[in-house]
């Protein structure tokens, strides 16, 4: 039995990294449309498995595990992490507050348009 060569390990790596993410994919969205459970737990399901489907393209897509000494890719990894958590937590942060302030509904806003002079 011949030994196996590096193109036909990364290829079976990316083969088995497209299928665990389209698998992770496939259950999201069937846990959505399905409405298996509540919508808190829905939501933690759905996280969960973005984070597992995070941690699969990490490995088998930008092959993180395979690094050598320097981990040049890791600090950049980390920083885009940090990056995009700032983006997301601001933009939730950004959003609860003006639901907070602006507890209008959109027929009140409606009327508040439509009672203005000039439109």
């Amino acid at each position: 039995m011949s030994k196996p060569t590096a193109s036909s390990i990364t290829l079976i790596g990316y083969i088995n990294g497209y299928a665990l993410s389209l698998y992770l994919t496939i259950t999201a969205y069937l846990l959505v449309t399905h409405r298996i459970f509540s919508n808190h737990y829905l939501v933690f399901a759905v996280i969960v498995l973005a984070l597992i489907q995070f941690l699969v393209q990490a490995f088998f897509f930008l092959h993180l595990g395979h690094e050598t000494k320097p981990r040049w890719k890791l600090y950049v990894f980390l920083f885009m992490i940090l990056i995009v958590s700032l983006l997301v937590l601001g933009s939730l942060w950004i959003m609860t507050n003006l639901n907070y302030h602006h507890p209008e509904t959109p027929n009140q806003i409606n009327n508040y348009l439509t009672n203005q002079d000039g439109l």
